[in-house]
Protein backbone atom coordinates (compact mmCIF):
# COMPACT_ATOMS: atom_id res chain seq x y z
CA UNK A 1 0.00 0.00 0.00
CA UNK A 2 2.75 2.12 0.37
CA UNK A 3 3.56 3.08 -3.17
CA UNK A 4 -0.71 3.56 -3.72
CA UNK A 5 -0.12 6.04 -0.69
CA UNK A 6 2.99 7.59 -2.22
CA UNK A 7 0.69 8.00 -5.64
CA UNK A 8 -2.38 9.53 -4.18
CA UNK A 9 -0.16 11.97 -2.05
CA UNK A 10 1.63 13.10 -5.21
CA UNK A 11 -1.41 13.14 -7.39
CA UNK A 12 -3.63 15.20 -4.99
CA UNK A 13 -0.25 18.25 -4.84
CA UNK A 14 0.27 18.03 -8.56
CA UNK A 15 -3.94 18.20 -8.90
CA UNK A 16 -3.91 20.90 -6.56
CA UNK A 17 -0.91 23.27 -7.90
CA UNK A 18 -2.45 23.33 -11.27
CA UNK A 19 -5.89 24.05 -10.56
CA UNK A 20 -5.06 26.65 -8.23
CA UNK A 21 -2.21 27.92 -10.66
CA UNK A 22 -3.81 27.02 -14.32
CA UNK A 23 -6.10 29.82 -15.62
CA UNK A 24 -9.22 30.38 -15.90
CA UNK A 25 -9.98 30.02 -12.15
CA UNK A 26 -6.84 30.06 -10.51
CA UNK A 27 -6.23 30.99 -7.33
CA UNK A 28 -3.40 33.09 -7.50
CA UNK A 29 -1.83 34.50 -5.08
CA UNK A 30 -3.23 32.33 -3.03
CA UNK A 31 -2.43 29.06 -4.81
CA UNK A 32 0.95 28.72 -2.60
CA UNK A 33 -0.97 28.42 0.60
CA UNK A 34 -3.45 25.81 -1.09
CA UNK A 35 -0.64 23.84 -2.17
CA UNK A 36 1.34 23.92 1.37
CA UNK A 37 -2.13 22.85 3.30
CA UNK A 38 -2.64 20.05 0.74
CA UNK A 39 0.87 18.45 0.91
CA UNK A 40 0.50 18.99 5.14
CA UNK A 41 -2.51 17.28 5.54
CA UNK A 42 -1.40 14.14 2.70
CA UNK A 43 1.73 13.69 4.70
CA UNK A 44 -0.32 13.49 8.06
CA UNK A 45 -2.83 11.59 5.80
CA UNK A 46 0.25 8.67 4.76
CA UNK A 47 2.54 9.51 6.56
CA UNK A 48 2.36 6.51 8.76
CA UNK A 49 2.33 4.45 5.78
CA UNK A 50 4.71 5.28 2.79
CA UNK A 51 6.49 8.15 4.87
CA UNK A 52 4.44 10.84 3.11
CA UNK A 53 7.05 11.75 0.51
CA UNK A 54 5.16 12.73 -2.58
CA UNK A 55 8.54 13.91 -4.54
CA UNK A 56 11.61 11.98 -5.95
CA UNK A 57 13.65 14.78 -4.46
CA UNK A 58 12.55 13.78 -0.65
CA UNK A 59 12.61 9.86 -1.37
CA UNK A 60 16.24 10.70 -2.31
CA UNK A 61 17.23 12.56 1.24
CA UNK A 62 15.16 9.65 2.87
CA UNK A 63 17.16 7.08 1.13
CA UNK A 64 20.88 8.76 1.92
CA UNK A 65 19.59 9.28 5.23
CA UNK A 66 19.39 5.11 5.66
CA UNK A 67 15.58 4.71 5.82
CA UNK A 68 14.45 3.71 2.83
CA UNK A 69 15.60 1.20 0.14
CA UNK A 70 17.07 1.28 -3.20
CA UNK A 71 14.17 -1.31 -4.44
CA UNK A 72 11.41 1.22 -2.71
CA UNK A 73 13.24 4.62 -4.20
CA UNK A 74 12.90 3.53 -7.40
CA UNK A 75 9.27 2.19 -7.32
CA UNK A 76 8.30 5.41 -5.44
CA UNK A 77 10.02 7.32 -8.30
CA UNK A 78 7.67 5.51 -10.35
CA UNK A 79 4.27 5.79 -8.26
CA UNK A 80 5.27 9.43 -7.58
CA UNK A 81 5.72 10.46 -10.90
CA UNK A 82 2.68 8.02 -11.98
CA UNK A 83 0.60 10.32 -9.70
CA UNK A 84 1.70 13.84 -11.13
CA UNK A 85 1.37 12.72 -14.78
CA UNK A 86 -2.37 11.59 -14.16
CA UNK A 87 -3.24 14.84 -11.89
CA UNK A 88 -2.10 16.60 -14.93
CA UNK A 89 -4.36 15.34 -17.26
CA UNK A 90 -7.37 15.89 -14.77
CA UNK A 91 -6.42 19.36 -14.29
CA UNK A 92 -6.11 19.45 -18.00
CA UNK A 93 -9.72 18.20 -18.49
CA UNK A 94 -11.15 20.19 -15.66
CA UNK A 95 -9.77 23.22 -17.49
CA UNK A 96 -10.74 22.91 -20.64
CA UNK A 97 -7.59 22.34 -22.34
CA UNK A 98 -6.78 25.98 -21.35
CA UNK A 99 -4.07 27.25 -23.15
CA UNK A 100 -1.39 29.09 -20.80
CA UNK A 101 1.98 31.13 -21.70
CA UNK A 102 4.95 28.72 -19.99
CA UNK A 103 7.38 30.44 -18.32
CA UNK A 104 10.68 30.83 -19.44
CA UNK A 105 13.80 30.07 -16.99
CA UNK A 106 16.49 31.84 -16.24
CA UNK A 107 20.06 29.92 -14.77
CA UNK A 108 18.74 31.47 -11.65
CA UNK A 109 15.87 28.95 -11.23
CA UNK A 110 18.65 25.77 -10.74
CA UNK A 111 19.83 27.87 -7.65
CA UNK A 112 16.32 28.95 -7.10
CA UNK A 113 15.26 25.62 -6.67
CA UNK A 114 18.62 23.84 -5.14
CA UNK A 115 17.80 26.13 -2.13
CA UNK A 116 14.52 25.13 -2.00
CA UNK A 117 14.83 21.57 -2.02
CA UNK A 118 17.71 21.83 0.28
CA UNK A 119 15.78 23.71 2.69
CA UNK A 120 12.24 21.02 2.24
CA UNK A 121 14.85 18.31 2.41
CA UNK A 122 16.18 19.24 5.14
CA UNK A 123 12.94 20.01 7.12
CA UNK A 124 11.81 17.05 6.35
CA UNK A 125 14.78 14.75 7.71
CA UNK A 126 15.00 16.71 10.82
CA UNK A 127 11.35 16.79 11.94
CA UNK A 128 9.95 13.45 10.65
CA UNK A 129 13.35 11.26 10.68
CA UNK A 130 15.32 12.54 13.57
CA UNK A 131 15.46 10.54 16.84
CA UNK A 132 15.28 14.02 19.09
CA UNK A 133 11.84 14.99 17.23
CA UNK A 134 10.23 11.55 17.06
CA UNK A 135 6.60 11.15 18.09
CA UNK A 136 6.12 15.05 17.41
CA UNK A 137 2.67 16.23 15.61
CA UNK A 138 4.23 19.64 14.05
CA UNK A 139 5.99 17.61 11.22
CA UNK A 140 3.29 18.12 8.34
CA UNK A 141 2.93 21.62 9.43
CA UNK A 142 6.48 22.23 8.97
CA UNK A 143 6.96 20.58 5.52
CA UNK A 144 3.93 22.07 3.93
CA UNK A 145 4.55 25.54 5.43
CA UNK A 146 8.50 25.29 4.28
CA UNK A 147 6.80 24.53 0.70
CA UNK A 148 4.56 28.07 1.13
CA UNK A 149 6.82 30.05 2.42
CA UNK A 150 9.33 28.84 -0.93
CA UNK A 151 6.46 29.33 -3.43
CA UNK A 152 6.19 32.77 -2.49
CA UNK A 153 10.11 33.47 -1.97
CA UNK A 154 11.18 32.35 -5.42
CA UNK A 155 7.86 31.42 -7.41
CA UNK A 156 8.69 33.82 -9.85
CA UNK A 157 12.00 33.23 -10.55
CA UNK A 158 12.05 29.18 -10.86
CA UNK A 159 8.14 28.06 -10.53
CA UNK A 160 8.66 26.80 -7.27
CA UNK A 161 8.22 22.70 -8.04
CA UNK A 162 10.87 21.60 -4.78
CA UNK A 163 10.05 18.71 -7.11
CA UNK A 164 10.79 16.60 -10.28
CA UNK A 165 7.36 15.06 -10.13
CA UNK A 166 5.71 18.55 -10.14
CA UNK A 167 8.37 19.71 -12.42
CA UNK A 168 6.92 17.13 -14.41
CA UNK A 169 3.32 17.73 -14.01
CA UNK A 170 4.05 21.33 -14.83
CA UNK A 171 5.36 20.93 -18.00
CA UNK A 172 2.79 18.87 -19.03
CA UNK A 173 0.35 21.43 -17.81
CA UNK A 174 2.65 23.84 -19.95
CA UNK A 175 3.29 25.99 -16.98
CA UNK A 176 7.02 25.40 -17.97
CA UNK A 177 8.68 23.90 -20.84
CA UNK A 178 10.36 20.39 -21.10
CA UNK A 179 13.33 22.37 -22.47
CA UNK A 180 13.71 23.53 -18.79
CA UNK A 181 12.74 20.38 -17.09
CA UNK A 182 16.47 19.63 -16.63
CA UNK A 183 16.88 22.15 -14.35
CA UNK A 184 14.45 21.12 -11.98
CA UNK A 185 16.15 17.89 -12.16
CA UNK A 186 19.60 19.11 -11.48
CA UNK A 187 18.42 21.87 -8.80
CA UNK A 188 16.22 19.48 -7.19
CA UNK A 189 18.01 16.42 -6.67
CA UNK A 190 21.24 18.35 -5.73
CA UNK A 191 19.22 20.02 -2.86
CA UNK A 192 18.51 16.81 -1.64
CA UNK A 193 21.49 15.10 -1.52
CA UNK A 194 23.39 18.13 0.24
CA UNK A 195 20.54 18.19 2.72
CA UNK A 196 21.31 13.94 3.71
CA UNK A 197 24.75 15.13 3.49
CA UNK A 198 23.87 18.14 6.28
CA UNK A 199 22.01 15.80 8.18
CA UNK A 200 24.04 13.06 7.85
CA UNK A 201 27.08 14.96 9.59
CA UNK A 202 25.28 16.25 12.26
CA UNK A 203 23.41 13.04 13.55
CA UNK A 204 26.18 10.43 13.21
CA UNK A 205 25.06 8.57 16.18
CA UNK A 206 21.45 9.09 15.91
CA UNK A 207 19.29 5.54 15.16
CA UNK A 208 17.43 6.04 12.20
CA UNK A 209 13.50 6.40 13.18
CA UNK A 210 10.56 5.42 10.80
CA UNK A 211 9.16 8.40 9.50
CA UNK A 212 6.11 8.57 10.72
CA UNK A 213 3.55 11.17 12.92
CA UNK A 214 3.44 8.02 16.07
Amino acid sequence: MKYVYEFIGTFFLVLTVGMTVLNPNGASPFAPLAIGSILAMMIYAGGHISGGHYNPAVSLAVFLRGKLSANDLGLYFIAQVVGAVLAAFTVIHFKGGASTTPMHLSLNAIFAEFLFTFALCFVVLNVATAKETAGNSYFGLAIGFTVLAGAYAVGTISGAAFNPAVAVGASLMNLTTWTDFWMFLVGNFAGAVAAALCFNAAHKETTPVKYTSK
